[in-house]
This record gives structure tokens, C-alpha cells and sequence, in this order.
């Protein structure tokens, strides 16, 4: 593969996708944010410490765009739900909200903004955050305090937002790399 080939598979452009593509990628995607998980707590790595849900999401938005990332962002919690009960059905929609709001952003700052990765996952991780506040108001009780809430969350889930932005920019390079070789300049 020449050099003008790489460049353009780590370009700035998310990879286009049919919508056969966007299905079976956005399918795969739901899988992986629904496994890993279940994977993560057999080893006693909390959720909302982790965030290992989120990855996939993050992911799905960055390197195919915002339909793929409200896809994976709206079906990965209810999948995860229905197969493994978590998350809790009391925070299911606030966490759908949020989570489908982080693969939206991130990729619609790809997508039409043209932004690079982490920009674009820097913003999408704030909007995201700003996504569960609005799922707090919205579906949660009154009992909570949606400002208390979302900071408890922010400050439990610092070391997943830290593998986030050290993680998430890598795999989606190396995924638009790989596909980029398998579809050659297509991408």
C-alpha cells in the first residue's frame, strides 16, 4: 500500500457505508459495547469506574459517522438490558440518552464538522455528559439531584474517561487502517 493510500485512511473523513455496511458494522458494534461489559465486570472492573460500554459507542461515531453512532449509541443499552439486565431498568433511558448522544456528537463532529478525533471525542465526552443531565431531568426522580448526579458520575468514572481518550483514538485509526487495506482506496 503507498503512502497516499495511508494518508487517506487516516484522513480526517469518516469511512462511507453503505447501508448494508452501516448495518452489519453498526451490529457488530452492539455486540462488542454489549460483551465487553460483561467481560469487564467477570473481572470485578465496575461500570460506571470503567465505562467499558461507552467505547464501542464512542468508536462506532468517530469512525462512521453519526448514524452509526446513534445506532450503536440507542441499541447498545437495551441490548445490554435484555441480555444482561444491566444497566438497572430505573436508569435505562437516562443511560440510552447519554450514551446514544456520545456516539451521535462524535461522530456528527467527524462527519459535517470535519473536526479530527480527539477534538471530536473531547466534545462528544462534555455533550455526552450534558446528555445524561438531560436524561436525569428528564426520567429520573425527584429524589435526585441532576447536578449532584452527573458530577458523582464524572468523578467515579475518571479512569474510564482517561482509557477513553487514550484508547478510543488509537482503535479507531487502527480500525480505519485495517478496513482501508481490506476495501483499498475506497475509504
Amino acid at each position: 500500500m503507498n503512502s497516499t493510500s495511508n494518508t487517506k485512511v487516516i484522513s480526517n473523513e469518516i469511512v462511507s457505508l453503505g447501508k448494508l455496511e452501516l448495518l452489519v458494522f453498526s451490529s457488530a458494534f452492539v455486540g462488542l459495547a454489549v460483551a465487553l461489559p460483561w467481560v469487564a465486570h467477570q473481572f470485578n472492573l465496575a461500570g460506571p469506574v470503567f465505562l467499558p460500554m461507552h467505547l464501542f459507542v464512542l468508536i462506532a461515531g468517530l469512525v462512521f459517522g453519526w448514524r452509526a453512532g446513534l445506532i450503536v449509541g440507542l441499541l447498545t443499552p437495551i441490548v445490554s438490558f435484555i441480555t444482561s439486565g444491566m444497566p438497572l431498568v430505573a436508569v435505562l433511558p437516562q443511560i440510552t440518552l447519554e450514551i446514544m448522544v456520545y456516539g451521535v456528537v462524535a461522530g456528527f463532529c467527524r462527519e459535517k464538522l470535519k473536526l479530527n478525533i480527539y477534538f471530536s471525542l473531547v466534545i462528544a465526552l462534555i455533550i455526552g455528559r450534558l446528555g445524561l443531565l438531560m436524561g436525569i431531568l428528564f426520567f429520573g426522580t425527584n429524589s435526585v439531584n441532576p447536578l449532584a448526579s452527573v458530577g458523582n458520575a464524572i468523578s467515579l468514572g475518571w479512569a474510564g474517561i482517561l482509557i477513553q481518550l487514550a484508547l478510543v483514538p488509537i482503535i479507531a485509526v487502527w480500525i480505519k487502517k485495517f478496513i482501508g487495506q481490506n476495501r483499498g482506496s475506497h475509504s
